[in-house]
């Protein structure tokens, strides 16, 4: 039995990569698929953990050999996810969680039949650039850039085959671990109706 590959994407400050680690303490048998990308590290990330960091040469020459799964390009940075090991982990009967932005998953979804994904949304968007500000090391013109990029990340929520608001914490993690256990279990789960919050997200910006 082939694992099953969790898509979950969400714009900068929607609290995504809290989630997502919280879901794999709570589910040890999922693999986090780290993704290589072009820029440099932030403050306490660490090589192999957070990112594979790699120059924009080294990158592109990546692309050009075929080694990514899915690239693209994220705040004028690459992005990717290394085809192997994925493929390796899924054919072991390995879930497997890709933590990436709309374009990457677009281009997974393509490629690979039975993707589950998971669009994460703040619950507005004064919280979502409250979230952005309380970032010390963003200067004001990222913070700017990241909410616009938002908006922009937001335009392809209905894509995704489920949307989870993260309002409150423990429930949003509920909610994914709910999506999870549903999909290994075969069930057919009902999509929320996140219409009313995504057009006043839409229209905040």
């Amino acid at each position: 039995m082939t694992g099953t590959l969790f898509i979950v994407a969400a714009p900068s400050g929607a609290g995504k990569t809290s989630l997502t680690r919280a879901l794999l303490e709570s589910e040890p048998g999922m693999l986090l698929s780290v993704s290589y990308t072009s820029r440099a590290p932030r403050p306490n990330e660490v090589d192999g953990v957070h990112y594979h960091f790699v120059d924009r040469a080294q990158f592109e020459a990546m692309i050009a050999r075929g080694e990514f799964f899915e690239h693209a390009v994220v705040h004028g940075d690459l992005k990717g996810t290394a085809r192997a090991p994925v493929e390796r982990a899924l054919a072991e009967g390995r879930d497997v969680l890709l933590e990436i932005d709309w374009q990457g998953a677009r281009q997974v979804r393509e490629k690979l039949a039975g993707t589950v994904s998971v669009f994460i949304l703040p619950p507005s968007r004064a919280e979502l650039e409250r979230r952005l500000r309380a970032r010390a090391s963003d200067s004001e013109e990222t913070i700017r850039r990241r909410l616009a990029d938002a908006r922009r990340d937001l335009e392809h929520a209905r894509e995704f085959d489920h949307l989870v608001v993260n309002d409150d914490f423990a429930t949003a993690l509920a909610e994914l671990r709910a999506i999870v256990h549903g999909c290994r279990r075969g069930e057919a789960l009902p999509r929320a109706d996140r219409t009313r919050l995504l057009a006043e997200l839409l229209d905040g910006g």
